[in-house]
């Protein structure tokens, strides 16, 4: 079964390493249904300026319309960073049972890091979380493009006055 966890992970994965081409924070979510694959996204947040748009709400939409129904209680989501707390909303309810995620995320984590909405008795739905799926990976992917980022932000220091 670790097989098939790691396999699908790999998919989100590819999802976010599509995201960080297109300039956008490398976020990658897939969701399956019965063992196969129904939805894949990755963030778009500044390609659509839209602030909802996280690789998980994404393809949690892409998932509704595969199945047909916004009731999503035989899947299983995969996400190379852990969700923040309005994603954690969108997956209770989707009502996806259970939840792997990749990196941790200690600025907006809301799956075990900062909070645990999912794991909250006072709402109607929870899910079980499996954190730290080929977590090296996921965050290694994360580093190197804030790293990028950076480095081009970095200003020219070449003929500057000192």
């Amino acid at each position: 079964m670790q097989d098939e966890h790691e396999r699908f992970m790999g998919y989100a994965l590819r999802e976010a390493q599509r995201a960080a081409e297109a300039g956008e924070v490398p976020v990658g979510c897939v969701i399956v249904s019965e063992g196969r694959l129904i939805a894949k996204a990755h963030n778009q947040r500044e390609t659509l300026q839209d602030p909802t748009a996280h690789a998980e709400v994404l393809a949690i939409t892409a998932a509704a319309a595969s199945l047909g129904s916004w009731r999503l209680e035989k899947t299983r989501l995969y996400v190379t960073l852990e969700p923040c707390p309005m994603c954690a909303g969108a997956i209770i309810l989707a009502r996806i049972p259970e939840v792997y995620f990749g990196a941790s995320d200690p600025k907006a984590g809301a799956c075990g890091t900062l909070m645990n909405l999912l794991d909250d008795t006072r709402l109607n739905h929870r899910a079980t979380v499996f954190p730290g799926l080929m977590a090296d990976a996921c965050g290694a992917l994360l580093t190197d493009f804030f790293r990028a980022v950076r480095g081009r932000n970095k200003p020219d220091t070449l003929g500057s006055p000192n």
